[in-house]
């Protein structure tokens, strides 16, 4: 069809041993499964940064890095996202990382009158630190909101350092001085977990007043610390633009090289966010998925989904899964395994060209698509 980039899925064959110097033992591969995790706290530059771990580096591979949104730690933000069984299914094969902003870890010492939170520019010169501590080459991350646009600052000032982004509802934008003052006027009429709440759930999810919207109430109010919170909120608020433009819109433009998934659920507050972010990114190597149902929280209502398209993102950067599917039956499936093709982007994922031979893109896949699906120009998925 013209103007339309055609998906296939095809099916893996494992790769023989030998039949590619550049690729890693598979056994190997297999058998380096750490299932503990361990905390650490890691000075940096700006102050501690607390962060749990599972596994250890093993060869080229990069570690998952994770970092959460305003308002959550990695446990609320993450835990229902790696702690779906398909998502382990692939995590099991990858150092994982979660790092949490300065004091927002659970039980976390509230920080004295007059400490100077980091700047968002700040927290992103942060993330080195834990990558040089724990000896990673480079990291895929994974980040929401707040989190999201710390990560994507650090992958414009350290490139070499990020194989790749997840980024959801992501704000590329700073808040103007209408934003700022509503924002300001809401802290004066609501409680901190309402105002943070605003920011994480759709609109209709609060009226509806959901009983995970009830919960994250709960948690946000007993498992973050109020005073820490305030801190990172402010500062995010304060945050600057991300300053950056699609190659070709604008002299030397900066943008994010390495491959990016953006996701983003419908009518989530972050939507105009992540619309504006993928207007300013490479369209050559950016996937922008929109979840149909998922609200604010894609990675809490709808993470088989997202490990679907993470899964499909994963081999477009050169990663080959073999991966068990619960939804076939009959025969056996062969057990989980990951193994990569030195920087390569072949995948099972072929993008073919367009009838008006137009340029094949990267491309991802959502878990409600058939066998064949078809995917527009902007890249855009929904699911």
């Amino acid at each position: 069809m013209a103007g339309l980039h055609e998906l296939r899925f095809t099916e893996e064959k494992p790769l023989l041993r030998g039949q590619d110097t550049e690729l890693e033992n598979s056994d190997a591969f297999l058998s380096a499964v750490d299932t503990d995790w361990k905390e650490h706290d890691i000075e940096t530059p700006y102050g501690l940064l607390h962060v749990v771990i599972r596994g250890s580096p093993k060869g080229n591979r990069p570690a998952i890095l994770t970092y959460h949104d305003v308002g959550l730690n990695h446990k609320l933000c993450f835990n229902a996202f790696f702690n779906f069984e398909d998502m382990q299914e692939i995590t099991k094969h990858f150092v994982v990382c979660h790092v949490d902003a300065p004091g927002q870890q659970a039980g976390a010492s509230q920080f004295p009158q007059g400490y100077q939170f980091p700047s968002m520019e700040q927290l992103a010169a942060m993330v080195p630190s834990v990558i040089q501590h724990f000896g990673f080459k480079y990291v895929i991350g994974i980040g929401v909101g707040a989190g999201a646009y710390v990560l994507a600052k650090f992958a414009l000032i350290f490139p070499d350092l990020v194989e790749g982004l997840v980024l959801m509802n992501i704000d590329p934008n700073g808040k103007g001085w209408i934003d700022w003052a509503a924002t300001k006027l809401s802290g004066l009429t609501s409680t901190l977990p309402d105002t943070v709440l605003s920011h994480l759930f759709s609109q209709e999810e609060l009226v509806n007043n959901t009983e995970l919207v009830q919960s994250y109430r709960q948690q946000i109010s007993n498992t973050v610390n109020q005073f820490n919170l305030q801190l990172f909120w402010n500062m995010y608020n304060s945050r600057r633009d991300l300053d950056i433009n699609r190659p070709g819109t604008v002299p030397n433009a900066k943008t994010l090289r390495c491959p990016v998934m953006l996701v983003v659920g419908d009518n989530a507050p972050a939507e105009d966010g992540v619309v504006e972010c993928n207007s300013k990114l490479d369209p050559t190597n950016t996937t922008f998925l929109k979840m149909a149902d998922s609200g604010g929280l894609p990675q809490v209502t709808q993470p088989g989904k997202l490990t679907e398209a993470f899964k499909y993102f994963l081999q477009g950067m050169g990663y080959i899964a073999y991966l068990k599917d619960r939804r076939l039956s009959g025969g056996a499936v062969p057990s989980a395994g990951m193994t990569r093709l030195a920087r390569s982007r072949t995948a099972s994922l072929t993008s073919a060209s367009s009838a008006d031979g137009s340029r094949p893109r990267a491309c991802t896949h959502s878990e409600s698509s058939e066998a064949l699906g078809q995917i527009n120009h902007t890249m855009e998925v929904s699911c």
